[in-house]
C-alpha cells in the first residue's frame, strides 16, 4: 500500500493554519504544522516530508531565510504562501529555492492545484542521485554541479533548470515545463524571465556564452542539452 502524501505547513497564523490543515487533510494529504521557521526544519530532519507550504512572515526566521536553509540539506518542493505581493520578494523567494509562489488571499482549489504540481516535481526530480551529459555532472544528493570535474556554483534556480534538462538530455524541454516545475503553473508567460537564468547558467557552463555547445535553444520551444 502506497503511503499518503505528508505537507508540512510552516504558518504562524493559527486561523490561517485551521484553513490549511481542513483543506489538505480533506483531500487524503497527511499534514504536519509548525508555527516557526526552527520548528520546521527540526521537523525536517525527523520526517520525510513531500512538499513544504511555507509563510514569510514568521516570528523567529524570515521564510526567505528558511527556504535557503531547507534548500541546503532537502529536495522537497516548497510553495511559499505569503501576503507579500512585491515582485522583489517574489524574486528573493525564487532565489532561495522555493518552487512556486501563491498570494494571499487564496483560492483553495488553486492552491491544491499547486500541491498537486509540487509533488509530481517532487516524484520526478529525485530519481538519480547523480546526472552525467557529456563534460557535466551533477550530484543531486549533495546539490552540486561539476564542469570537466571542476565544481561550478550554481543558484539554486539553476539548479533545478539544469537537474530538468540533463534528466531529458537529448529532447527538447518547453518553456512551459521549465517554468512550470521551476517557478510553478502561474509563470507559464513569463518566457523572458526564464530567459534570462539560462543566460546566466550558460556563463557558468559554457565556454562561450554567446555560442553555447552544451544547452541549446529550440527556437520557439524550449531548450535541449546536447548529449
Amino acid at each position: 500500500m502506497m503511503s499518503r502524501p505528508v505537507i508540512l505547513v510552516v504558518e504562524d497564523d493559527r486561523d490561517m493554519r485551521n484553513v490549511l490543515l481542513v483543506a489538505l487533510r480533506g483531500r487524503g494529504y497527511d499534514v504536519v504544522a509548525t508555527e516557526t521557521g526552527a520548528q520546521a526544519m527540526a521537523k525536517l530532519r525527523e520526517l520525510p516530508a513531500d512538499v513544504m507550504i511555507l509563510d514569510l512572515g514568521l516570528p523567529d526566521i524570515d521564510g526567505v531565510d528558511v527556504a535557503t536553509s531547507v534548500r541546503k540539506h532537502h529536495d522537497l518542493p516548497i510553495i511559499v504562501l505569503s501576503a507579500r505581493r512585491e515582485e522583489e520578494q517574489q524574486v528573493k523567494a525564487f532565489d532561495a529555492g522555493a518552487n512556486d509562489y501563491v498570494t494571499k488571499p487564496f483560492r483553495e482549489a488553486e492552491l491544491m492545484a499547486r500541491v498537486r504540481a509540487a509533488l509530481r516535481y517532487g516524484r520526478t526530480s529525485s530519481d538519480y542521485s547523480e546526472l552525467e551529459v557529456g563534460d557535466i555532472r551533477m550530484d543531486t544528493v549533495e546539490r552540486r554541479v561539476f564542469l570537466k570535474n571542476i565544481e561550478v556554483v550554481v543558484t539554486p534556480i539553476e539548479f533545478k533548470l539544469l537537474r530538468i534538462l540533463l534528466g531529458e538530455a537529448g529532447g527538447v524541454v518547453t518553456h512551459g515545463r521549465l517554468l512550470n516545475e521551476v517557478w510553478g503553473p502561474g509563470s507559464k508567460n513569463e518566457v523572458q524571465y526564464l530567459r534570462v537564468y539560462m543566460r546566466q547558467l550558460r556563463i557558468k557552463v559554457e565556454d562561450n556564452a554567446a555560442q553555447p555547445k552544451r544547452i541549446l535553444t529550440a527556437l520557439g520551444v524550449g531548450y535541449r542539452v546536447v548529449p
